[in-house]
């Protein structure tokens, strides 16, 4: 059996330690992978296995880019839901200003993989994550870092760290304002840390705008979460003219906010402060939208819909239509060992439960698509490795059959997988990407 290499390479020795390769498959080139004709349902590959419509995460792609467009702001979506290198590359392809991270170690992956400009969405720690985060960086001097600020003590572990060593680049400090996370509560405490990093910065390490999450703001009551989030885009914006203030008229900054259910909520905060800044960058961080789900997401795109939220072009558009989900998980029937109740091979290792229950969708048999129709079918639970399926009246399945399940929640689906297989209209698979999750 061949080495794995997954992060080493651009190109790694694929063979059956990897979700989905066809046991007893002599080992190939990822590249290979795509010239195979392989299906998730031929009987070859190995289940369960994720992944990506390719047709869906174009579609979505296309859809928020001519989003963010047409509102004037730029994305650099999270790259925490896929982890893929080469998926976070198709976005910067696509038009995206740069990428989000959520700890030092994916901005590594990102930066060796040759991506440039990162968002570090997240409080890093103390000195010692200081003192990590400037080892990364040592001797990579085109690497343009924008990282969350929020305490004093982060700031003085930073400057220490930079302080240390002649070999870094630029560090730019986004003072961080926050609601049910971390995150600055007020604009005295803002105004704290402004002088603070102002007072401490040095040619290669400054201010370089403010940063916010409003989906932490979030509650089981729509209203409240509405309220919520606009007193948080109304603080950031009011601190916007008080930054320019300070550091002058020549200095580019950037406000960045948005994940993927609230960014129109955070484009109409923001959007007129930024635009009085010639010289203000308004960034989301939207991740997961690109790959859209049968659950969480379906739900925040509905409440979108409901307050006509997505507008292109001053006309309100359905998101619901627009954006597609793009992820599935693939498993075999094991076991029928009772009226109305399937056993599938697909459990906790394989698919998130967190935000919802995985969804059957299709079926298929014998290597092509079944006359079957699931209905109501739904997954009651999920242990280890099993899925327990509730089956209509009526609906009679096989051992071997092959369900088709939508996922809930890609951010904590995806990192159970080193490997997501990309999949033509046909479910012919054209090709992999890897995943770096660690």
């Amino acid at each position: 059996m061949s080495d794995l290499h997954l992060a080493n390479s651009d190109n790694p020795v694929i063979d059956e330690r990897i979700r989905g390769f066809p046991p007893g498959h002599q080992p190939l080139p990822l590249a290979a992978i795509g010239e195979q004709g392989w299906k998730p349902y031929d009987g070859a590959m190995a289940l369960p296995l994720i992944s990506l419509d390719q047709a869906a995460f174009a579609g979505n792609v296309a859809e928020m880019l001519a989003y963010v467009n047409d509102h004037a702001v730029a994305i650099a979506p999270h790259a925490k839901t896929p982890m893929s290198t080469a998926l976070s590359a198709a976005l910067l392809a696509a038009g995206a200003w740069g990428s989000t991270v959520a700890d030092i170690r994916q901005a590594a992956v990102l930066l060796a993989a040759g991506q440039r400009r990162l968002i570090l969405a997240n409080e890093v720690g103390g000195p010692a994550a200081a003192r990590r985060l400037a080892a990364m960086l040592a001797g990579d001097p085109d690497a343009e870092i924008h990282l969350f600020v929020d305490s004093l003590a982060l700031l003085e572990a930073l400057r220490a760290a930079w302080s240390e060593r002649d070999d870094l680049p630029a560090l730019g400090l986004l003072v961080e304002f926050g609601t049910g996370r971390a995150g600055l509560r007020s604009a005295d405490g803002a105004g704290t840390m402004l002088e603070a990093i102002l007072a401490a910065e040095t040619a290669n390490f400054r201010l370089s705008g403010i940063a916010t999450y409003e989906g932490a703001a979030a509650t089981a009551d729509a209203s409240e979460t509405l309220q919520r989030i606009e007193g948080l885009m109304a603080m950031t914006a009011a601190f916007l003219p008080l930054v320019r203030a300070r550091v002058g008229d020549s200095r580019p900054l950037i406000v960045t906010a948005g994940g993927s259910v609230y960014f129109d909520l955070v484009v109409k905060g923001l959007e007129a402060a930024v635009a009085a800044d010639p010289d203000c960058r308004l960034v989301l961080r939207s991740g997961a939208i690109f790959f859209h789900d049968h659950g969480t997401y379906e739900r925040g795109i509905a409440g979108l819909d409901a307050r006509e939220g997505f507008r292109i072009g001053g006309q309100v558009r359905s998101a619901s239509s627009g954006f597609k989900p793009a992820l599935r998980l693939w498993a075999e029937v094991l076991s029928l060992p009772e009226a109305g109740l399937a056993i599938c091979g697909m459990g906790l290792r394989d698919v998130a439960m967190d935000q919802g229950l995985p969804r059957p969708l299709a079926l298929y048999r014998d290597g092509a698509p079944a006359q079957v129709d699931l209905g109501e079918a739904s997954v009651l639970r999920l242990n280890d490795q099993h899925a327990f399926v509730a089956l209509p009246e009526g609906v009679v399945l096989q051992v071997g059959d092959v369900i088709e399940f939508g996922i809930s929640h890609p951010c904590t689906c995806i990192d159970r997988h080193a490997i997501i297989y990309n999949l033509a209209p046909d479910h012919t698979v054209t090709g992999a990407f890897l995943t770096s999750f660690g």
